[in-house]
């Protein structure tokens, strides 16, 4: 086909240049850092986002830490690292490079507008959590809490569609709250960790007259691959927009081994350990380390809890930002003739509605959502880069099917455990296993639409 074929937001996509990318240490380290630096994130990680007695401590503190690093390793090597390369060898964006998963109109709304799409539900649930901080912060009720939310989503918004320059000046820093908290709360707790019983764990959690079984072992290893990699889907995805910032495949590799692997153990692991440690020296069942009370009775002191709690929503303000600020560009992108500040605003109003329901708070419903949704998208992605020779095959006409066929039997799979009875463990992943396996099912039966022509992509 010709070059003509091409829709104008991939012809006219100019890659990077090299002069223009940095070390990983100045750009994708510590930006993956921050996201695993966010006090939802790792406030559920002992839960697993789920009811569970005991949540991922059911088996004891050494099998949750395992599940753990075995979680981060997945997202670091199955979920980032193709993006990752594929932005650094085209120097081209994800809504460009998708273009041959998904073709040059189905490229179009996928990975690009549901990227875009998603982000609210991340702005959603950033408005439930740090509304609900800020409110206990002075002893707000319900009402309160909800017009908090409401202003946080659409301040939010805005910023994240007019000012997200200003924003960032400010969150090289304020990550760096939650990070001396957990060093804070681990110091107050890491003495009950000897003391720590994972049976009186689950017993704690269970009423009484109610079977006392926790998690076995592959049920913790389920759920805390289910819970990270749940929550990373989008982010790894996303590594094609970080990858294009990065000079060789050293900078990509380094960038997730420490900004995504290392930081998740870390952060996640840390919180998981002071839960542990606060049970072992108090009896207490909490699995929440960033709630307000939690810090409170750590601490010794409900004020210090509290102050805690509202240093923790404020440094998540910046992440609510960067969230409203991917969904603007997907959607000035996507949506060109509709005015930003009419789709921005749509989309704010449904952060609003998630947040203020409390939909947003069930964490482990909205993981299996953006698992479901890009677990088979990276899946297939992987496939894609490997069948092409280690490179970007270049965009492909219409819609690629078997991207598509891929992608909507990855999400159905993934998406099962939380619209029907059936149990599918470690459901993110097995969308992404799902989603490669009949991508490479279909290529290989022909199902790929042909390649365009693209000069403008330079050589590796």
């Amino acid at each position: 086909m010709s070059n003509g074929a091409l829709p104008d937001y991939v012809s006219m996509a100019k890659p990077n240049p090299l002069a223009n990318r940095a070390p990983w240490y100045k750009n994708t380290a510590p930006t993956y850092a921050g996201i695993f630096l966010w006090f939802v994130f790792w406030s559920q990680a002992p839960s697993g986002g789920a009811g569970e007695p005991g949540g991922v401590l059911s088996q004891g503190v050494g099998v949750a830490l395992l599940g753990l690093v075995i979680s981060a390793l997945l997202c670091h090597f199955l979920f980032y690292m193709v993006p990752g390369l594929l932005g650094m060898k085209t120097g081209l964006p994800l809504y460009v490079v998708g273009t041959s998963t998904y073709g040059v109109q189905g490229g179009f709304l996928m990975p690009g507008f549901l990227m875009g799409a998603l982000q609210f539900g991340w702005l959603g649930v950033n408005a439930f959590f740090a509304s609900q901080a800020i409110a206990s912060s002075f002893d707000g009720g319900a009402a309160a809490t909800k017009v908090i939310a409401v202003l946080w989503a659409a301040i939010a918004a805005f910023v994240g569609l007019k000012g997200i320059q200003y924003v960032a000046k400010v969150a090289t820093f304020l990550p760096l709250i939650p990070l001396v908290i957990l060093i804070i709360l681990l110091g107050k707790t890491l003495g009950g960790i000897g003391d720590f019983d994972a049976q009186a764990l689950v017993a704690a959690a269970t009423a009484e007259g109610e079977p006392t079984a926790g998690l076995s072992f592959f049920g913790v290893m389920a759920l805390s691959i289910s819970f990270v990699v749940g929550f990373f889907a989008t982010a790894g995805a996303a590594g094609v927009d970080f990858g294009m910032n990065s000079k060789d495949e050293k900078d990509v590799q380094m960038g997730g081994l420490m900004g995504i692997a290392l930081a998740t153990i870390i952060s996640a692991g840390a919180a998981i350990l002071i839960a542990a440690g606060a049970f072992g020296a108090t009896g207490k069942y909490a699995m929440n380390p960033a709630d307000s009370g939690f810090m409170g009775d750590v601490m010794g002191s409900a004020g210090t809890g509290k102050t805690m709690g509202l240093l923790l929503a404020i440094a998540a303000f910046p992440s609510a930002c960067f969230s409203s600020f991917i969904a603007a560009n997907s959607f000035k992108t996507t949506l060109p003739k509709v005015n930003p500040f009419i789709s921005v605003g749509i989309g704010a109003a449904v952060s609003i509605i998630l947040a203020v329901t409390g939909w947003a708070g069930q964490a482990g419903a909205v993981f299996t959502v953006i698992g479901a949704s890009f677990g088979p998208i990276c899946g297939a992605m992987m496939v894609d880069y490997y069948l092409a020779g280690k490179k970007w095959a270049g965009p492909r006409a219409g819609w690629n099917m078997a991207g598509w066929i891929s992608w909507a039997v990855g999400f159905v799979v993934g998406i099962l455990p939380l619209v029907s009875s059936v149990k599918i463990p470690a459901a993110p992943l097995v969308a992404f296993i799902v989603g490669a396996v009949l991508y490479f099912a279909l290529a290989k039966a022909g199902m790929e639409s042909k390649v365009i022509e693209m000069p403008a992509v330079p050589a590796e």
